[in-house]
């Protein structure tokens, strides 16, 4: 099984990236692991021409799609900021997740196909909010968005969202024996619905692009 881990902090030795490293020590030991931290990446985050014009993948980029279309099991940790990922990870999102790769359109329909259909996601947040306050303030907008309107419209299926928070003020303490548990019993409990159906994506998205 071929997992890739996405760090989404744009700092180093953060505590969503230590996280995301007791996830990579929960692994079992016969799996391909890849660990990618997106602040090591150079590349504009802005999709400056929508989907009308086509934007060339600096090296970097072209790089983590090989990684993604490879990868049976997808995990991102990142912050939670003003009830969203960190700008360079959005911007990620909207460079590399393109019609074509990660889903496409169905010409004269509103309806799509889910073209990373075989592999699965965890999430890792880490956020200052208390989950309680995130479910009754937000409606888990970050959660039902990461699950429903990213990777699961990408195909990516379970997508599993562990929001890890309050971290603040040393509340962090508190918290993380029950996350440690809780991401370890994610890193060995990974399963892909319908991993048959897995295909590669990045080789036929390319040579359209030509």
């Amino acid at each position: 099984m071929k997992i890739l881990l996405l760090d989404g902090h744009p700092d180093r030795d953060r505590f969503s990236s230590h996280l995301l490293d007791l996830y990579r020590q929960a692994l079992p030991p016969d799996v391909d692991v890849e660990v990618v931290a997106l602040r090591d990446i150079t590349f504009t985050p802005i999709l400056r021409h929508g989907y009308t014009r086509r934007t060339e993948w600096e090296p970097g980029l072209r790089a983590l799609a090989a990684k993604l279309d490879a990868c049976d099991h997808l995990v991102v940790a990142f912050p939670m900021w003003w009830g969203s990922e960190p700008a360079e990870l959005k911007g990620l999102l909207d460079r590399l997740f393109l019609p074509g790769f990660t889903f496409a359109y169905r010409e004269g329909s509103s309806l799509w196909d889910k073209l990373m259909v075989g592999r699965s996601a965890d999430v890792i947040a880490t956020m200052d909010t208390p989950p309680l306050f995130l479910r009754l303030m937000y409606g888990n907008a970050l959660v039902k968005r990461w699950k429903r309107q990213v990777l699961g419209f990408c195909g990516f299926k379970p997508v599993r969202v562990l929001a890890c928070g309050p971290i603040k003020n040393g509340a962090w303490k508190k918290g993380l024996p029950k996350w440690r548990r809780k991401i370890e019993r994610m890193a060995r409990s990974i399963s892909q619905a319908k991993p048959q159906e897995k295909r590669a994506r990045l080789p036929d998205f390319l040579e359209r692009q030509r």
